[in-house]
């Protein structure tokens, strides 16, 4: 029985080798059939068909699939007898042109193009239309036009050619009617809607763009929201989900689900040496370190502290030094260890930059920290990505980093997604002080060059000016900044000074980090101004009367340690500046020192101290009545704006010094979040004193003071923010002012 089994096996593996070989054919001649453009030669490549090989019809189907892959052919047919390969081809039309009805932007034309499957010049395959269609809505979808609606329409022309039409009707832009933030989220949402782009629709926003729906958008303000509550403490945030729902007739309702989760401070922070260098460079680092510990959690003091890692390096000439970041979280606080380490030796070799249609290579290029030939560091490497970012010149931004020509090389490909940089700003406010309105236009990305051009025009009870800016952040890739600016103004103060001026001037200046956090400015600036005395005005204001033409030298140096520059929280500032004359024509010399200092004592507290110091001194006459100094509003409430100080008949005239210190806690959670309101209770006193061009007048030197209340309001128009002030002490010149409100709005 066995043996009638192997008998049986061994006859079918005889059948089974024999048959298969029975297929199998030597090819000695293949003949294409239907093809029209494409040669013979050439659709034999792409079915990698040779001559005097062995096909079996195995190889057959391979050949069928490779043609088709080519999209080049809509029916392909294959017969394979008598040693002779005979292909059937029908070719594909050939796309003549693509049009766009309905969409009359040349720039949205040209981008969409790009990403067609189905593009001009190509072959036509039809079912790769739909999926052109799902591309051309997601792109409309990004611009905030949900309900867009495309239609496709083939026409046929000779020799085999086709146009395609596509239909586009955009409907009405989604806008975003409601914001809310849910769960356990510690701040108000007035608070966590200035952390997102995202607006809700007013109808006198008309000009914002960030009232309309955007995926990306939202994806961004995600990683702001993780990235704000880490900074403040909250390592385990969980941002839940963000969802979108459209209501009829109102617009779309967007949602983020927060759980903030406990605040954690830093329990520990150490590093960690690798044996391959010297752990002495680094021992500086400990005092950094040990000052840290006891603070609350923050991505942006861990981040300052890797970068000094990186500077020290630099410093101590430590190439391919590399370092990662472990954190370990328990109840008593994060324990970070920072390990540093000699990375693999691998040198940049080249540096590709793509997807820049309009931005200038050099634009990118002098935003990076690394160059062709310089080790590889990951960490610098990401720095680049992150300042290619802060130019806010592209909408998405990639990297990769491919084999270079040898194992130690590697090739850098950076990918980067243009996108609309111009801007259309509006605003205006309502108050006691009166009202006033701006209006202002900025390009980011002028000329493809990566420079900032800006024009403004504002107007106010007693102020109308314009001015047109440009800025170039990084000025012949040095990494400072320079700009240019021309400025007209218009003046009249003839119910508080008693005068009317016009300025027109033109200014020439840089920046740039001198130190650490250390900032310096200088410029040069060239202006001509025409004052005008009332009638009414005292003779000692109506000498002042005049054209001047003056040329001045201005720098200033800031010291900077805030924890950030939009509604800081911690930290504190230092800055000095002075502008001194160059051509004389009634100039003077003027100085101004600011200290500001921020501390977070609580959530609920955030106690601030600002004090400032000024004075303006003539040189070859009197301080002219344009250059005299007030004190401002912001800095002493419970007085009326420019009626304090010195008084020369019924004009409040101004003086050569001024001193202001302010002291202020703010109560963002002392009322229910539905009261969409934030208090503040503030202490103010300042001085404004000295007339030099005249000894009869008393110059007012006296201390004037206030306590108070203040409260900004989240309205449906905009914020309202007023002050309910008592006057300690003033001087019997002084007019004060109870109640004081403001209210604006942007558009």
């Amino acid at each position: 029985m066995v043996s009638f089994r192997k008998i049986s096996t061994l006859i079918i593996l005889f059948f089974a080798f024999f048959s298969g070989n029975s297929y199998s054919e030597v090819v000695n001649k293949v003949v294409v059939n239907g093809n029209e453009r494409i040669s013979s030669e050439t659709i034999m490549v792409f079915g990698d068909i040779t001559v005097g090989a062995n096909y079996e019809e195995s190889d057959i189907n391979l050949l069928i699939k490779k043609l088709y892959e080519t999209n080049y052919f809509s029916n392909i047919s294959v017969e394979f007898e008598d040693n002779k390969i005979t292909i059937n081809v029908k070719e594909n039309p050939i796309v003549y042109s693509i049009t766009f009805n309905g969409e009359k932007t040349k720039k949205n034309v040209e981008r969409m193009k790009e990403f067609l499957l189905v593009k001009e010049k190509t072959s036509f395959v039809k079912n790769n239309i739909k999926t052109d269609i799902n591309q051309i809505k997601s792109f409309y979808r990004e611009l905030g036009y949900y309900f867009v609606k495309i239609d496709a329409e083939i026409e046929k022309l000779e020799k085999n050619r086709v146009n395609i039409f596509y239909t586009v009707d955009t409907g009405e832009k989604a806008k975003i009617s409601k914001i809310y933030f849910l769960g356990d989220k510690k701040f108000r949402d007035t608070k966590l809607r200035d952390v997102i782009l995202s607006e809700e629709a007013k109808f006198w926003k008309f000009l914002s763009r960030n009232i309309y729906l955007n995926k990306n958008r939202i994806e961004v303000e995600k990683r702001l929201l993780v990235n704000f509550y880490k900074n403040k403490g909250y390592y385990e945030v969980d941002l839940k989900s963000s969802n979108v729902e459209y209501s009829e007739g109102e617009g779309f309702v967007l949602t983020y689900s927060i759980n903030a989760g406990k605040k954690y401070k830093f329990k520990k922070i150490f590093a960690e040496v690798s044996q391959s260098l010297d752990s002495e460079a680094f021992f500086s680092l400990e005092p950094e370190f040990n000052a840290l510990v006891g603070e609350y959690y923050s991505q942006t003091k861990l981040q300052s502290l890797l970068e000094k890692i990186d500077k020290l390096s630099e410093q101590k000439e430590l190439q391919f030094v590399n370092h990662s970041v472990l954190e370990t979280l328990d109840d008593d606080g994060v324990e970070v260890k920072i390990n540093i380490f000699e990375g693999k030796k691998i040198i940049i070799e080249k540096i590709n930059i793509a997807g820049n249609t309009v931005t200038n290579d050099s634009v990118i290029r002098g935003e990076l920290l690394v160059d062709e030939g310089d080790p590889f560091s990951e960490l610098l490497v990401n720095k680049s990505i992150n300042k290619i970012k802060g130019r806010n010149l592209f909408g998405k931004i990639d990297r990769k980093t491919l084999p270079g020509s040898t194992e130690d090389l590697k090739i850098l490909e950076i990918s980067v997604e243009e996108k609309a940089t111009g801007e259309i700003m509006a605003g205006a406010g309502v108050g006691t002080e009166g009202t006033n309105f701006m209006f202002s236009i900025r390009e980011n990305n002028w000329l493809g060059k990566g420079v900032r051009v800006d024009t403004a025009f504002s107007i106010s009870e007693e102020r109308i000016s314009g001015n047109i800016a440009v800025t170039d952040p990084n000025y012949n890739f040095s990494g400072n900044s320079v700009s240019t600016a021309l400025n007209v103004s218009a003046t009249d103060r003839t119910g508080t000074t008693g005068f009317k001026s016009q300025k027109s001037g033109f200014s020439l200046g840089t920046s740039f980090e001198q130190y650490e956090d250390v900032y310096v400015s200088p410029s040069l600036s060239l202006n001509h101004e025409d004052i005008e005395a009332e009638s009414t005005a005292s003779d000692s204001i109506k000498k002042m009367e005049g054209t001047y033409l003056n040329s001045d030298f201005t720098y200033g140096i800031l010291l900077d340690k805030r924890n950030q520059t939009f509604q800081t929280t911690d930290g504190y500032s230092a800055s000095f500046y002075q502008s001194l004359p160059i051509i004389q024509d009634s100039s003077s010399i003027s100085n101004s020192f600011f200290v500001n200092n921020w501390h977070e004592f609580s959530e609920n507290v955030i106690g601030s101290l600002k004090f400032q110091l000024k004075s303006v001194h003539g040189i070859d006459d009197d301080v002219r009545l344009t250059n005299r100094l007030f004190i401002p509003t912001k800095r002493l409430r419970g007085f009326e704006s420019g009626k304090v100080g010195p008084k020369d008949g019924n004009d409040w005239v101004g003086g050569n010094y001024v001193y202001g210190l302010s002291a202020e806690a703010q109560l963002p959670n002392l009322l229910p979040e539905s009261y969409n309101t934030d208090f503040s209770v503030y202490l103010d006193t300042a001085n404004v004193w000295g007339v030099d061009y005249s000894n009869t007048i008393n110059n007012s030197s006296k201390l004037r003071s206030s306590i108070g209340v203040a409260a900004n309001v989240f309205t449906p128009v905009g914020p309202l923010s007023w002050t309910f002030s008592q006057n300690l002490t003033k001087a019997s010149s002084d007019v004060t002012e109870t109640i004081s409100f403001q209210l604006g709005t942007s558009f």
